[in-house]
């Protein structure tokens, strides 16, 4: 049997400079985190035509720390789907510059942290606890899954508000830990941030939001008339708003159809959001964007074994490298997500986990109108390093 563990995250939004000496690597990373990020926003807008929220960045910094101890064919797998394309020191080495520029945001408030969650007597190999420590900064705690799972999860959860400020609420829900659980590896990032310029609220007005289907709904628009990075072309418009200390930004791609998302999304790919954000110019806009508030409670592990993450759910799965024996597997990727944007800034927070177990399985000159009244795709970045830390789509505020 397969021991079982499970990576959770938990992750908000940040924007950090790059040192020159680690640039390149860190480039290489957000690159690769992008495309992994694309393809999954693919994959969860699928199904329905709801609103969507996650963190990629929350999402791959705990599957970093699982591949930290992969092997074999489960190495090459996680590598591949998820475009790790750094050789492995390398890669860890550019995660924990990315920590400590997050870490180090003073105008906007962030909090990020990791932790490894294990079952007492579990035996780790000292090289992969080094790792997670200096890499990562995920320090060890043991619990009892054998004889307490539900104690053990709840207070796997607990740890996980504490990170988030209460925004993210029983990540791990009832039956994703049991007796089988051997390993729980969490990050949690929580990001409250305050817009450069505030929107002034006696601005806000009511206004019709026109949703893909239906009649309208009812939202609250924030308006206000001044610089943005901005951008457009014949099917789009994008917009940056600039937090605090202008290191982090919110970007919104608006397409110029009401009913336009959803051929926007199928162009959603790394190459062309770099394309898109390369556009982005310094300019006056009036703008107006609704309020919202936005949560999302993911169960990630068939969606990403059919992204190529099989071999890591299977029996075969191989990450002899966390404790020298080839027993254990992932079970479950849980993730929560949370964000609210209005007249002051964001806040925003996700969390993912990742469960192992033992198992037998150019502009215009007029002032451009950017009118955010019809469904969009937004994200948070880090502007330095191309950093990006949430994605989503609001398809009805209301």
């Amino acid at each position: 049997m397969k021991l079982a563990t499970l990576l959770a995250l938990a992750g908000a939004g940040l924007a950090l400079a790059a040192n020159a000496a680690a640039e390149t690597d860190l480039e290489i990373l957000n690159r690769g985190n992008t495309r992994f990020a694309c393809e999954l926003y693919q994959k969860l807008a699928e199904p329905a035509r709801d609103n969507l929220f996650f963190s990629p960045n929350s999402l791959s910094t705990a599957l970093a720390m699982a591949w930290a101890g992969a092997r074999g064919e489960t190495s090459r797998a996680m590598a591949s789907t998820l475009h790790f394309d750094l050789p492995p020191e390398r890669l860890h080495a550019a995660y924990r510059e990315l920590l400590e520029r997050l870490g180090s945001e003073k105008l906007n408030e962030l909090n990020a942290a990791n932790a490894l969650w294990a079952q007492r007597g579990l035996g780790f190999l000292p090289e992969y606890l080094n790792l997670a420590r200096n890499s990562y900064r995920a320090g060890l705690e043991e619990l009892d899954f054998r004889k307490a799972p539900e104690p053990a999860r709840k207070s796997i959860n607990a740890w996980v508000e504490r990170q988030t400020r209460d925004r993210i609420k029983d990540l791990i829900p009832p039956g994703v830990i049991n007796s089988q659980t051997r390993l729980v590896l969490t990050n949690a990032i929580y990001f409250k941030g305050t817009w450069a310029e505030k929107f002034l609220e006696k601005n806000t007005l009511e206004a019709p939001f026109q949703p893909e289907a239906g009649p309208p709904v009812k939202a609250r628009l924030m308006n206000r008339q001044g610089e943005f990075g901005y951008f457009e072309t014949p099917e789009l418009q994008g917009l940056e708003i600039p937090y605090a200390g202008e290191r982090l930004s919110m970007v919104i791609l608006l397409p110029r159809e009401a009913d336009g998302l959803k051929n926007l999304e199928k162009r959603l790919n790394a190459e062309n959001l770099s394309g898109w954000l390369g556009q982005m110019r310094n300019r006056e806009v009036k703008a107006a964007l609704p309020r919202f508030r936005l949560t999302g409670e993911f169960a990630l592990a068939g969606v990403l074994a059919g992204m190529g993450l099989g071999p890591a759910f299977s029996d075969r799965a191989d990450f002899s490298g966390i404790t020298g024996r080839p027993d254990l597997c992932i079970s479950e990727v849980v993730h929560k997500s949370f964000v609210e944007v209005n007249e002051a800034g964001t806040e925003a927070a996700a969390a993912t986990g990742v469960v192992m177990r033992v198992t037998s399985i150019r502009p215009p000159r007029a002032v451009p109108v950017f009118r955010a009244d019809h469904p969009f795709i937004f994200l948070i970045r880090e502007r330095a390093t191309g950093a990006l830390l949430f994605l989503g789509r609001l398809a009805n505020p209301a």
